[in-house]
């Protein structure tokens, strides 16, 4: 695979993203369905949520379609992908505060969960065009860049409660993996643009960032290679540079590797 090229933004495919986030959710929904009340009072790795807030938060990120795509257009420019992770750091405390009051105010986060996901497959079942529009917090999305976002929301939040419930491994889509990866991948590449390091992330991305001299041929003198988990906690800040090169799960070599100031990308 080449790396992403910094002037044109990568594409997805509008049917595999689809599928992606069906079979995402729907394995989110076969962990969260069995939860017991004491599991939902268990506390994450994100900040002070507990299951709880985990499960209304993941409800509120696949109901977003629906409620965005019935929102009013006011025709304001369109965003990408690359602007709604680069929003994220930006928007923490109000997404967290919405966790915490759409938690306090669920009857059952179960429940809550299964009534998302039914109305998320009914944007999912729809024969929208590639055209269509969402209006969501931050501006206007195409639906299918907006569907990407759900991509990553659920495999970083479905992480988040493998975590929380010793799950290993949790059953992630694999497309949706990959879409993961690779957002956050091109997420540090557009925050740090140049081509000095090749961050690898096999078997779904490569991407060149940081200025400096631009690798052409051969062997890069910079590289930056993990696996796909480990590069989606790095590049939220759910894994330190240092805890991640101290277990084995990222290899940096070269004087311009040492990525750490640059992650987390996304929040």
């Amino acid at each position: 695979m080449p790396p992403a090229s910094r002037s044109r933004a990568r594409t997805y495919d509008r049917l595999k993203s689809r599928a992606a986030l069906r079979a995402q959710a729907t394995a989110i929904n076969g962990v969260v369905a069995g939860l017991d009340d004491a599991q939902l009072a268990l506390p994450t790795r994100v900040g002070a949520w507990r299951v709880r807030e985990l499960v209304v938060h993941l409800a509120g990120a696949l109901d977003a379609l629906p409620r965005f795509l019935a929102a009013p257009d006011d025709g304001q420019a369109l965003t990408t992908i690359a602007d709604w992770a680069a929003g994220t750091a930006g928007a923490a405390d109000a997404i967290e505060e919405d966790a915490f009051e759409r938690a306090a105010g669920a009857e059952d986060p179960r429940e809550v969960f299964v009534r998302a996901l039914d109305a998320a497959s009914t944007v999912l079942d729809a024969d929208h065009g590639p055209a269509t529009r969402v209006t969501h917090r931050r501006g206007a999305m195409l639906l299918d860049d907006y569907l990407v976002t759900r991509l990553v929301e659920t495999v970083v939040h479905a992480d988040d409660l493998a975590d929380a419930l010793k799950l290993d491994p949790f059953p992630h889509d694999r497309h949706a993996l990959a879409s993961a990866c690779r957002v956050l991948a091109d997420a540090l590449a557009t925050k740090a643009p140049g081509g000095a390091v090749e961050l690898r992330i096999p078997p779904f991305a490569v991407v060149q960032c940081v200025e400096g001299p631009r690798h052409t041929r051969g062997t890069p003198p910079n590289v930056v290679e993990t696996t796909p988990l480990p590069w989606i906690r790095l590049a939220t800040g759910r894994l330190s540079w240092a805890d991640a090169l101290d277990v084995a799960e990222l290899t940096a070599s070269g004087e311009r590797s040492d990525l750490s100031s640059l992650l987390p990308v996304m929040s």
